[in-house]
């Protein structure tokens, strides 16, 4: 987002405020022996053979006022809910900026059969959850608004329907308070606990055994809280890894040649006459019968070209050493040599925010991209380096699931040179925000070192807008992907799709495919 729209705290402020939130290694919890990043599912299915799951992302939006693409999914979803054992979700939970208010209509209404209680009577920091939700924080989690926009949304409702008019804002009185929204949600906010009652707290609610350490017990319908911002938990053989990638999504320092930033000035000059075009059409029709679809196209578009002038902006104005949460990416390498390590460890997946290889148009060349995607491989080459002879030529992680660009993307790597050759990815961030176009430069993702052009990745399924404005399709996604019992597990993915076209709503599942 423009920063004259939001603003996004640093990546230290990030990690010191979640720290804070959670009594990140509280003397009580050090000498109990308590794991901050471990949570047991205790549902009596842990141990399965074979399961399901659900994924969905970059979902949490409230602006759509007649059919919600949003709900739409969800009913999708609806009918694997009793058989799937929990839903994983890619981040961007509630629109625009993680709002406290909108956490009712951009979360708890949407998915109310995923809920304890009458969803209109549940407060979104006391939530509990009967199927469980899994959930990473996305950039628009932790965006918080300048005082006089929220004062503007919150207290003039003519002012604030205007605005609707103009940009569609999905926002309400206050952002995310850095973050501490989805805290409230989602995180055994151990904060709210009283120094005088935490170790009973503690003794409650910290009762798992994982790896020698004692961990959170997650238990559906009764208590529903993760431990930590980044977690890691197994389930059918298989270790999951939720992180967050806001902390290591830092564009890397541009080459400081004149022409390189001339060109960054150039591009940025020309996405902002473009939204200048745009904020002009809007103007134009704002005394017009607009439909809801048109509106979704001109402040779809806003949205997207202030994502890109963000990035560019992080580009320009970063240091030449730019802040890493290596405490986390240090966390994910000694985790996963560990778990390729233990012989009851079946597979690996991975699930974060920021795809490190996506086709989106907008996203596949962004500084985060590349910034995300070069971390990543530093860990998965530490990673190799250790367990190479464990692997047996099986890739590293058996898949990556993200969110951020707004589409489905299936992509498989080849051989990159790194720890992150031959893995599947997928993007599943088409779950309620507006869609995005695929990249006109077509599905095949390149490198270029040292003068040679090499294929790195490729994409074999794109979900997202097509058509013109008279013809389009917007096919809305979620995904339930099928874990088998094989001691190499093979996983088949399903997409799960809410598709809108000449204003009508279709439903259907896609024929499921092995990665």
């Amino acid at each position: 987002m423009s920063s004259k729209l939001v603003t996004e705290p640093s990546i230290e402020t990030k990690i010191r405020k979640m720290q804070q939130r959670v009594r990140w290694q509280h003397p009580q919890i050090v000498e109990r022996g308590i794991d901050q990043t471990r949570v047991v599912l205790d549902d009596g299915g842990a141990d399965k053979d074979s399961f399901s799951f659900l994924v969905i992302g970059d979902s949490g939006t409230g602006r759509h006022r007649t059919s919600s693409p949003q709900r739409q999914v969800a009913q999708q979803l609806l009918p694997h809910l009793d058989s799937a054992s929990f839903t994983l979700h890619t981040g961007d939970v509630v629109y625009l900026v993680g709002s406290r208010e909108q956490y009712g209509s951009n979360f708890i209404k949407p998915y109310q059969e995923w809920l304890v209680g009458d969803y209109h009577q549940i407060k979104y920091d006391r939530m509990v959850l009967k199927h469980p939700i899994l959930p990473v924080l996305g950039n628009h989690d932790y965006y918080d608004l300048p005082f006089f926009v929220g004062l503007a949304s919150g207290i003039t409702t003519p002012l604030r329907y205007l605005l609707r008019l103009f940009l569609d804002l999905d926002v309400s009185w206050h952002g995310s308070y850095q973050g501490d929204a989805f805290a409230r949600a989602f995180l055994d906010y151990l904060r709210a606990v009283p120094e005088a009652q935490l170790g009973e707290y503690l003794e409650a609610h910290y009762t798992s055994t994982d790896a020698g350490d004692r961990a959170l017990t997650y238990r559906p319908g009764q208590f529903t809280r993760l431990p930590n911002r980044y977690y890691t938990f197994r389930y059918g053989g298989i270790d999951f890894f939720a992180l967050d990638s806001n902390t290591f999504n830092q564009p890397l320092p541009v080459a400081y040649t004149k022409s390189d930033r001339q060109a960054l000035a150039q591009q940025r000059q020309q996405l902002e006459m473009h939204k200048a075009d745009l904020i002009r059409q809007a103007g134009l029709e704002m005394f017009n019968l607009v439909d809801e679809d048109d509106h979704e196209d001109i402040t779809g578009q806003m949205e997207s070209i202030d994502e890109q002038l963000y990035d560019i902006d992080k580009q320009l104005n970063g240091n030449r050493s730019p802040r890493v949460d290596t405490e986390q990416l240090d966390w994910l390498r000694d985790r996963l040599i560990a778990s390729w390590q233990d012989p009851m460890a079946r597979g690996r997946i991975l699930f974060f925010h920021h795809p490190p290889y996506v086709t989106e148009a907008t996203k596949w060349p962004q500084g985060q991209t590349l910034a995300v995607r070069h971390h990543l491989r530093q860990v998965l080459n530490a990673v190799a380096a250790e367990v190479n002879h464990h692997s047996q030529g099986r890739p590293l992680v058996d898949l990556v699931l993200n969110g951020h660009a707004h589409c489905f993307d299936y992509l498989r790597t080849g051989a990159t040179g790194h720890g992150d050759a031959h893995i599947p990815w997928v993007v599943c961030g088409g779950s309620g925000y507006s869609l995005r176009r695929q990249r006109p430069e077509g599905p095949v993702i390149t490198e270029t070192i040292s003068g040679a052009t090499r294929a790195v990745a490729k994409s074999h399924l794109y979900l997202g807008r097509t058509g013109d404005s008279k013809h389009l399709k917007r096919p809305y996604s979620g995904l339930r992907v099928e874990v088998s019992s094989d001691s190499s597990p093979k996983l088949t993915l399903t997409p799960l799709v809410a598709e809108k076209f000449d204003g009508k709503w279709e439903g259907y599942e896609m024929d499921g495919f092995e990665v």
